[in-house]
């Protein structure tokens, strides 16, 4: 295996994805890196035009190939292009998942490597600003707007994409194909009365990556359909590596207190119920979120009241990390 090198024909590379979440401003932010088309050629050998939106500028999640005679192990290869990118260090960082799908880079079509590239999910708290200027804190919901329902149903969702997906259904050329597209679509976009998931968020773009409704499937087509194109397109396959990991910290939430690691050391209990919502995409009860926070026994009392502007006075909290020794389910369940 020719490894972060200049592979030659049939030969793997392997490549490191950093997907970096904050919340700002109660909002989910990514780090993304912009890019001209020259330097995210330079950043990844041989790239073509393919592989890139039509515009000037291109966003990518930070990345760069393993080097096995450089980086100690996959995590330091990782946090040092993270570092050098992004001018930022990461603390909590966990194994994603490895995408290697075939034809997944641009340079396989014509004869290259396959490209096997290891994902990581960050969580920071310091989100201050960084030296580099390309470097960027934009609002998860910038790429995937169809995802945000904290305001109700997301009107991208009722103009564009339901009619979209039915025109795409009403298509098939068999009947089986119809079922199978009607029955993916109820279950991942929530058709006729269809419950959602919030987790669902890698099978939703990819539903609709197959039904050529996103800007990544049309690149290249003679004929790309005439939609109203919502939701920035990532370079490359970052798009599809950043919904994986959206679906994951929303799983993962619910069952392991991660949104802490997103969390200032003190914080009320409003501010820790709009960071779940943040990450969920849905509005909770109040009173029920905090009986559950209560009953869980996740946080105790400071002590310490913070001056709300335009509020009561409310007391400050803290997270009681002593509990992830005394049990298992200690995610913030919201539904």
């Amino acid at each position: 295996m020719n490894v972060g090198g200049a592979p030659e024909n049939g030969q793997v590379v392997i490549g490191l994805n950093a997907v970096i979440v904050a919340i700002i401003e109660e909002q989910p932010k990514v780090l993304v890196v912009q890019h001209t088309p020259e330097t995210l050629t330079a950043q990844h050998e041989t790239l073509t035009d393919r592989a890139l939106p039509h515009d000037d500028r291109h966003e990518a999640l930070p990345f760069g190939p393993f080097y096995p005679l450089k980086h100690r192990t996959l995590e330091s290869g990782l946090r040092s292009w993270v570092e050098e990118q992004t001018n930022h260090e990461i603390g909590y960082v966990e194994q994603l998942y490895t995408f290697g799908n075939a034809g997944r880079d641009p340079r396989e079509g014509a004869g290259g490597p396959r490209v096997v590239s290891v994902g990581y999910l960050a969580l920071v708290q310091d989100t201050g600003p960084t030296a580099i200027e390309n470097a960027i804190w934009h609002n998860w919901y910038h790429y995937f707007p169809w995802e945000d329902w904290r305001d109700g149903t997301p009107r991208i969702l009722e103009k564009n994409i339901i009619p979209a997906l039915r025109t795409w259904i009403a298509g098939s050329e068999t009947r089986e194909q119809r079922e199978e597209r009607y029955e993916r679509a109820c279950i991942t976009f929530g058709l006729d009365e269809t419950p959602w998931s919030d987790e669902l968020v890698l099978e939703r773009y990819e539903l609709l990556y197959e039904a050529n409704l996103v800007k990544e499937s049309q690149d290249g087509k003679s004929k790309p359909l005439p939609v109203d194109y919502r939701g920035t397109p990532m370079a490359l396959d970052h798009r599809r590596i950043l919904a994986t990991a959206i679906g994951r910290l929303r799983g993962k939430i619910k069952y392991r207190p991660v949104v802490f690691e997103l969390m200032p050391p003190t914080f009320t209990l409003l501010q820790l119920q709009r960071v779940v919502e943040a990450l969920s995409g849905t509005r909770l009860h109040k009173q029920n979120f905090r009986r559950l926070i209560e009953k869980k026994g996740l946080v105790e009392d400071t002590g310490k009241i913070e001056s709300q502007t335009g509020g009561r006075p409310a007391s400050q909290f803290r997270f009681r990390r002593e509990v992830l020794m005394e049990r298992q389910a200690l995610g913030v369940r919201h539904n």
